[in-house]
This record gives structure tokens, sequence and C-alpha cells, in this order.
């Protein structure tokens, strides 16, 4: 009976792997402002998502200018000016800014039931690059009013199930890691065997690791397959990525710890039965 109750411990560990790992991860990265805008940080350089920045906010800015047979140059003079500005600190610091409001106002979301989208106002950026333009003696920018581009980070349709998932996740964010860890150690510790016990541990962890970066490898196509036709893929690729980045280096991190486990104990054995 202890050796039944030992295997289906390890099975649950490797099932509770991918889900603490979830759990942690809304609770403490999509649940903390500091550490959100410090996952999407890193995407003010990538280039798909600086040209979708770039590209959208040309077309909003040209639109606010009638420049009639000059249209053409100004509107090229507004996308040199986008792209230069998109590569100064001004630049990261609007995007880090815009993406912290982002997150506020999901939170404000969740808790107010209001809302289908989150999205980052680019206003910010416009404005900065308005100035420039202003500065460089443009033409016709002086024109441009205060404009509002907003860039669509997540949709959802169902906002009470998010909400209600979300909130259960936070929750069970600190406790059910701390759950997973005591049931791997219970494991071993009702082992008739328990050398064989943490080689088995070791190995239901490493399992759940491969569990957990299957279930982020999966639902990135299943996220980018659902996307409308006319968003950047590789821009949404990028978001996801970025902030899945936990998820992917937790999954690493039990791999090595589980392999390290069950090699410890399989060597512990072999050195055993040396003569």
């Amino acid at each position: 009976m202890r050796t039944y109750l030992s295997a289906a411990l390890v099975v649950l560990v490797a099932l509770l792997v991918p889900a603490s790992a979830v759990a942690y991860w809304a609770d403490r990265e999509l649940g903390n402002a500091d550490r959100y805008t410090a996952a999407m940080a890193p995407l003010a350089e990538d280039p798909a998502v600086r040209g979708v920045v770039v590209s959208q906010a040309t077309r909003a800015l040209s639109g606010q200018i009638d420049a009639g047979p000059f249209q053409g140059g100004v509107d090229a003079l507004i996308g040199e000016a986008l792209h230069s500005f998109a590569g100064t600190p001004a630049y990261r610091t609007a995007w880090d800014a815009a993406n912290r409001a982002a997150h506020t106002a999901f939170l404000a979301a969740l808790d107010s039931g209001r809302g289908n989208a989150v999205t980052i106002d680019l206003a910010p950026v416009l404005a900065q690059v308005r100035g420039e333009l202003i500065a460089d003696g443009v033409p016709f920018a002086d024109r441009i009013p205060e404009t509002h581009l907003t860039v669509k980070v997540m949709e959802y349709d169902n906002l009470g199930a998010l909400r209600k998932g979300f909130r259960m996740l936070q929750i069970a964010g600190v406790w059910l890691p701390l759950l997973t860890l005591c049931l791997a150690v219970l494991a071993v510790t009702v082992a008739v065997h328990r050398r064989r016990a943490v080689l088995a541990t070791g190995l239901g962890l490493a399992a759940g690791a491969v569990l957990l970066w299957t279930a982020v490898v999966l639902c990135r196509r299943l996220t980018l397959d659902d996307l409308p036709a006319d968003v950047d893929r590789d821009a949404a690729g990028a978001v996801y990525d970025a902030l899945t980045a936990f998820l992917r280096t937790t999954a690493w991190v039990v791999l090595a710890v589980g392999l390290a486990a069950a090699l410890a104990a399989w060597l512990a054995g072999r050195l055993r039965r040396t003569p």
C-alpha cells in the first residue's frame, strides 16, 4: 500500500507541476504591474512589434493632416520621424508607461466587469513625435491634434469567466506550488524503497516540466491561429513569448531539477551495488 500510495503521489506531482507554474505566473507575473511591465519592456526592441507600432502610428498621424498634393511627402516624413524615434530611450520610456497603463486597465476591467480587451494607448509616443516634427519644421505638423492610438494586446469574450479563473489562480499562486513540493516530499517519505521513490519523483517532476512546456507551445499555436487575418502574426507571437517567458524558464528549471534528482538516485543505487 505504501508503494502504491507513493506512486499515486508521484503522478499527482507530475500533474500539479504545470498547474502550479501557471498559478504562480498569474499571481506574481501577470498580477504584478512591475513584473508585467518588465516582461513587456523588451518588446520595444522587437522588430515586428516596432513595425506594427510605427505603421499604425504613421497611419494615425497622417490621417490628421490634409496636405493636398504634398500628402505623400508629409507621410514619408512622419514615417521617417517615427522610425527614428522608435530607437530612442524616450520611446522605450513611453512604451513602458503605456504598458503599465494597460496593466492597470486590465485589472480595472477584472474588478468592474466592463471591457472586452486590453489595449495600449500610444498617445505619449504620438505626442513626442508631433513635437519633433514641429521642431524639425515639417510642413503642416502643427495641424496634428492630440491623437490617441490604441494597440490591442489581449481580447476576451467572457470577462466573467476570465475574472473567476484569474482570481482562482491568484489564490492558488503560492499555495499550489507549496502543496506540490510537500506532495513530492511525502511521496519519498511514505515509500518502502526511498531511493527508488526519489528516482520516480525526479522523473515525475521532469514529466511535469514537459507537460508545462507542451502546454505553452500548444497554447501559442492555438492563440495565433485564432487571431484575425489582419493581425501581424510575428508581433503577436513576440507578445505571447514575452508574457510566457517565465513559464518556459520554469519548465527548464524543473526539468533540470527532476533529472538531476533521478540521476543522483540512480547513481547512488549503482554505487551501492559496486563491491
